[in-house]
């Protein structure tokens, strides 16, 4: 069992497809390291192992008919945010208590591909509600803790998936992200954490187009190789689909063994005017930008600080507050068609549902309106990128640390306390989900508190490439994925 902890998925599906390893064998496995770790973790909230059996079967039977040599995660476990992404046949609750007990009538579109590729889902794992916040809180499930630190987030709001990939008990998981859901717990738990451009993961078929591309799909993974394979197998545009994402020029995986080149690089330390409410950032967040500054230029790239009043936009927070109330009315709306029911304020977490009677304020002219201006503030980063030349841009993922627990408190009589914490919390995450940038998180640093400190690097509309080649070259300069938390499966 050991021995298999260390190995990244696609390492492990190769193993399987040798005949090494069994894909029941490793089924077993990642029940047994579930039923150690979960308890101090709740992290998965909900096993689906009657399920993952009859998978390991199957792919034990096409293994032995040679029908499953490209399928890159054969028999691989794997564990499902429950969120947005769903199952045929088993509970789904997007962490509301409004929602709990719905069973899920088909597999999505993004679910259908992650089965094909091989991957055996397991269970699925904790996130906010509606995924609202940038924590790993529900008040239907509680808390999921750190496995660097119980006292701190692990983040969110994917958090449930990024604390079992650091704590060991599967080597990636998926997550979506639609103002850093995936980066944010993944600078809070020493993971890769990428968020894709806009509609290169599918939302069928339920979506096309979630709060005007918002929202993306993927995961959180160990290593760099293990995101660049996933993404290849359940990328593209699905029959339908309102738009897609610019073409690939060659698989992902094959860009992570590609020469990064000499990239241009501006860095910022602070966030632009209007990105955040409280401009000050700590100074491990700084340090490790300026450290991960160095060591790209020590990887030969051009790195340049930028003033922040070059990427400023003073409506940013106003802009997305009107797409989020939006879409928070949208998924309590949603809910009310499919469960045929009013859903009463008693079964929403307060923030939220003052975010859906927020909502009731703002009119089809007024959502319309702001994604012309959100559009326009794309145009300004686009022309940034290409006037400027710069391949990229780095900025730390989050304003402060990983936080520790009670800092997020909020009643219905102060429901907005909350979102004051959250909105300060992540500015530089929020801004590739308005653009439809892809962006990710990269764990280089580590404090003195040994708590892992991600900085975040955000490429050109379409660019994924630019981002693995160089995430590739980070993980080679300096290995994390073996560094384990004190929460983990072996010990």
């Amino acid at each position: 069992m050991e021995e298999w902890i260390s190995h990244d998925a696609i390492a492990l599906g190769e193993l399987v497809r040798k005949g090494e390893i069994s894909p029941l064998e490793l089924l077993e496995s990642t029940i047994h390291r579930i039923e150690k770790i979960n308890p101090a973790l709740n992290a998965v909230i909900h096993k689906m192992y009657d399920e993952a059996h009859e998978t390991a079967k199957t792919w034990s039977t096409r293994l032995n008919k040679d029908q499953a040599m490209d399928a890159v995660f054969c028999g691989v476990p794997f564990l499902l945010k429950d969120l947005l992404a769903e199952y045929k046949g088993v509970p789904f609750s997007e962490g509301s208590k409004a929602v709990n007990g719905y069973i899920s009538e088909l597999d999505t579109e993004l679910v259908k591909r992650q089965k094909a590729s091989g991957l055996n889902i397991v269970g699925k794992t904790n996130a906010s509600e509606f995924g609202g916040l940038p924590f790993a809180d529900c008040a239907l499930f509680g808390p999921t803790l750190n496995p660097w630190d119980p006292n701190l987030t692990p983040g969110g709001s994917s958090g449930g998936s990024a604390a079992a990939v650091a704590a060991g008990i599967v080597p990636m998981a998926h997550g979506n992200d639609g103002g850093g859901s995936v980066r944010i717990p993944a600078s809070c738990c020493g993971l890769f954490g990428l968020k894709p451009t806009r509609a290169r993961n599918p939302h069928g078929p339920y979506f096309g187009d979630l709060a005007g591309g918002l929202v993306s799909e993927h995961a959180l993974t160990r290593t760099v190789r293990d995101s660049a394979a996933l993404l290849d197998a359940t990328s593209g545009p699905d029959i339908g689909d309102p738009y897609h994402a610019p073409a690939m020029i060659r698989p992902f995986l094959d860009e992570v063994k590609r020469d990064a080149g000499s990239l241009k690089i501006g860095f910022l330390t602070s966030a632009p005017e209007g990105w955040g409410k409280e401009p000050q950032v700590h100074p491990d967040c700084i340090n490790a930008v300026n450290d991960a500054a160095r060591l790209c230029e020590d990887l030969g790239h051009i790195v340049e600080e930028i003033t922040p009043n070059q990427l400023s936009e003073p409506r940013i927070q106003q802009f997305y507050n009107v797409i989020w109330s939006s879409l928070m009315g949208h998924f309590i709306t949603y809910w009310e068609r499919e469960l045929g029911r009013k859903i009463g304020q008693d079964e929403i977490e307060a923030l939220n549902w003052e975010d859906y009677e927020a909502g009731f304020n703002i009119t089809g002219a007024d959502y319309l309106v702001t994604l012309e201006q959100v559009q326009q503030f794309s145009r300004k980063i686009a022309h940034w990128h290409h006037d400027g030349g710069y391949d990229l841009l780095l900025t730390p993922t989050l304003r402060i640390p990983p936080s520790r627990f009670g800092t997020f408190e909020s009643t219905l009589g102060e429901p907005t306390k909350l979102l004051d914490v959250a909105t300060s919390f992540n500015p530089f995450t929020r801004i590739q989900n308005l653009t439809g940038q892809p962006a990710m998180s990269v764990p280089l640093f580590w404090n003195e508190d040994n708590v892992p400190i991600g900085v975040h690097f955000a490429g050109r509309f379409g660019d994924e490439a630019t981002l693995f080649r160089l995430a590739a070259q980070l993980e080679q300069a300096r290995p994390w994925a073996d560094r384990k938390p004190p929460i983990h499966c072996s010990s």
